[in-house]
């Protein structure tokens, strides 16, 4: 079987633009939720966790240096993320293919859960009130899932693999597995892969929260509202972003000297087969995942030293999940010794762009030995006995790591990373 390496990253968060800064932020503690504007004040929920508005220099969002003019009217703000997300990651990676070869062995896979509500929000107005006429030429292309994929071939013309995921909070993570399959299985030499998210508005909110899926008591408080593992967790905060990695064939990798972060060892799937929402309470489907991504990796539980949990800070979640990583990883060593940690106390939940995100924080966990805090996590909830990295990072030799990702219909995914050997 073909190996698979990465060898770029790429990254629009709550915490910053770029991979730099939001790597430095996570690891000082930083916090990317915010208050949100009047039009939520209605809402039980006034928070989220937005990507800060700025110039890219200094970790901030501005589209206009990412699209060249009449783009953004044409392109649903995941998109646009995607773009620049992908961007940063083909430049870090230093691929820029010109040959036809090497344009048709470069692909994209990158998803999304919910894609642009705001389109479909404001066309469905606009419909209501004007008919036929006050609807976009623009509004379908938009919409689209696929066209964030669509749109990062388009501008670099790849003709290898063009291919979306959209399975809710699972897509990134989706994504990063198919690629790496269409890379062993001989589709592409470089994958580009990730997910990408902008669905934060008032129609996301209130479904959520009608859901009774987010916190909903931390309004005046934002930064200490995504509490994954902690007692007074209450549910998850909505972010938004993008995460992209640069997937490569190994030799192909090696041949034009390329760096190399980490291998994709393992990519494991499961169902729970059990409920629209909520995780079995023993998460048998996260274990069936995590035991698949080691068994494709060939590695043993003890090998593992790092898990990046999808745990989103709600009561079921994180006990289901935290029960699932002791029962496979647990047999041979103490509960204390056993190390995960949520960035999603940094960050939020960022749905569809959740597995690609937290997938690029493992790879930079295996690269520097460093695992990123859990923030907010001051008093564990009982049942909680593992080492949850509380507050601030933990140096730690990490030669195999694991990242979660579930979402809604009980679909789940777990890929593993490891050192190159």
């Amino acid at each position: 079987m073909r190996r698979v390496v990465v060898t770029g990253l790429g990254a629009v968060t709550p915490l910053a633009l770029g991979v730099k800064h939001t790597w430095k932020h996570l690891l000082a503690g930083q916090c990317g939720i915010k208050k949100l504007g009047e039009k939520f004040n209605d809402l039980p929920v006034q928070i989220a966790a937005t990507v800060p508005a700025g110039n890219k220099d200094d970790g901030g969002w501005n589209p206009k240096e990412w699209l060249v003019a009449g783009e953004e009217r044409g392109m649903a703000l995941f998109s646009q993320y995607s773009i620049a997300a992908a961007e940063e990651a083909l430049q870090d990676a230093g691929w820029a293919p010109k040959t036809e070869e090497e344009l048709e062995r470069t692909g994209v896979c990158l998803g999304s859960g919910i894609g642009s509500l705001e389109d479909a929000y404001s066309s469905s107005i606009a419909y209501e009130s004007g008919g036929l006429k006050k609807v976009s030429p623009r509004f379908v292309p938009r919409l689209l899932i696929n066209l964030a994929a669509g749109h990062i071939t388009m501008k670099h013309g790849f003709k290898g693999p063009n291919h979306s995921v959209s399975t809710a909070c699972t897509s990134g993570a989706h994504s990063i597995g198919d690629a790496s399959r269409f890379i062993q299985f001989g589709d592409a030499d470089i994958m580009v892969a990730g997910g990408s998210e902008s669905c934060i508005h008032p129609l996301a909110i209130a479904g959520f929260a009608r859901a009774r899926s987010l916190a909903t008591d931390w309004n005046d408080n934002p930064t200490a509202s995504s509490r994954p593992f902690d007692r007074a967790r209450a549910g998850f905060v909505m972010g938004e972003g993008a995460g992209v990695l640069v997937l490569e064939e190994y030799e192909h990798a090696k041949k034009r000297g390329a760096k190399i972060y980490a291998e994709l060892l393992g990519y494991g799937l499961s169902a729970d087969a059990h409920h629209i929402t909520a995780p079995p309470k023993d998460g048998a489907g996260a274990y069936l995942a995590m035991k698949r991504a080691l068994v494709h990796a060939k590695k043993g539980p003890g090998e593992v030293q790092y898990v990046n949990a999808h745990a989103t800070s709600t009561l079921l979640g994180d006990v289901a999940e935290n029960s699932a990583i002791c029962r496979l990883l647990g047999e041979d060593r103490r509960p204390h010794e056993i190390n995960i940690s949520s960035t999603k106390g940094a960050v939020g939940h960022l749905l569809g762009a959740a597995g690609a995100v937290e997938a690029l924080f493992t790879v930079l966990a295996v690269h520097e030995n460093v695992m990123p805090p859990t923030l907010n996590l001051d008093n564990p909830d009982e049942g909680f006995e593992c080492n949850y990295v509380p507050n601030i990072p933990q140096q730690n030799k990490i030669d195999v790591a694991v990242s979660n990702s579930f979402g809604f219909g009980g679909t789940n995914a777990s890929l593993c990373f490891a050192k190159l050997r």
